[in-house]
């Protein structure tokens, strides 16, 4: 998973043609991830939601601070190893127009070892 992350509004300084733009090239970078058989999904997410939590006391459900740093989207995608991974994030138009962005690079776990249960896909 590639997880896209921003300071605050960083895309707001974005002139309206400077936007398009980077649209274009994310239409672009998707492209080509699906024409290698590279990517499974990925959605822009939007700034504002909440994070929900549980404590002694019960039930905990804060608003998501949009000025702070926050996850703005993310590509499932599939790569022989984490270092290819790596190479497929650092190909990403975000690096491009936001100089705060930052993508964190994980890969998930199809399997629970102690059980051999297989976590199911769309």
């Amino acid at each position: 998973m590639l997880y896209i992350r921003n300071a605050g509004d960083a895309k707001a300084a974005l002139s309206q043609t400077e936007h398009l733009a980077f649209v274009k090239k994310c239409e672009v970078y998707l492209g080509h991830l699906k024409a290698k058989d590279k990517l499974i999904a990925a959605q822009p997410i939007i700034r504002e939601g909440f994070i929900v939590s549980k404590n002694e006391n019960g039930w905990s459900s804060v608003a998501v601070d949009p000025t702070r740093e926050v996850q703005v989207g993310y590509y499932h995608i599939k790569a022989n190893d984490i270092d290819e991974a790596i190479a497929m994030a650092k190909e990403n138009p975000e690096f491009e127009y936001v100089p705060s962005a930052s993508i964190e690079v994980r890969p998930i776990k199809i399997k629970e070892e102690q059980t051999n249960f297989v976590c199911p896909t769309s």
